[in-house]
Parts: C-alpha cells; structure tokens; sequence
C-alpha cells in the first residue's frame, strides 16, 4: 500500500466499490472515491481489474452452463448431480 495514506481508506473503498462501479454511488462520495483512487495505485489496479472482469463477464454470459461443464464442475467440487425437485420433497 501506498504511504500516503491508511489502510482505513482503502477498506472504506471495498465497501463502496459495488456501488461505484454500478454508477449508483452518490456525487460527494464519487468524488471523495475517485480522489483516493489518485493517491492510491494499489486500490486504482483493484478498480480497474474488478471493472475488466465485470466487462468480460458480462460480454461472455450465458443462461445457463452447458450440461458436461456443470458435470465437471459438480465433480471437482465433489458434490452430487443436482438432485430433481422430487426427490428433495421426499427427503424431508
């Protein structure tokens, strides 16, 4: 981090990140935001890499996961297939 500043302000940045990057944050605290991103190199890599991943993101979703990556995916995280709705009413 850098010296110029407390560590205080960048965990204040994280909790107004979501909203800064949705546009939704207010002016003064926009403002205030963006004056700490001038003084903080650190917190403006986080910035811009948080914003690049949500453009990707957005560029490539899609509805939903094909079937033999959701497969490979439940694998990896050792988890059952998702179980039908049936059996989940059944189970209780």
């Amino acid at each position: 981090m850098s010296t110029e500043h407390g560590h205080k302000a960048c965990r204040e940045l994280l909790g107004r990140l979501s909203d800064y990057l949705d546009g939704e944050l207010e002016a003064t605290l926009c403002a205030e935001l963006e004056a700490h991103l001038a003084r903080c190199p650190d917190c403006r890599v986080m910035v811009d890499t948080t914003r690049k991943t949500i453009t990707l993101y957005r560029a490539q979703a899609c509805s939903s996961l094909p079937a033999e990556v959701e497969e490979r995916l439940y694998k990896v995280l050792r988890l059952e297939a998702k179980p039908p709705a049936q059996s989940e009413a059944s189970a209780v």
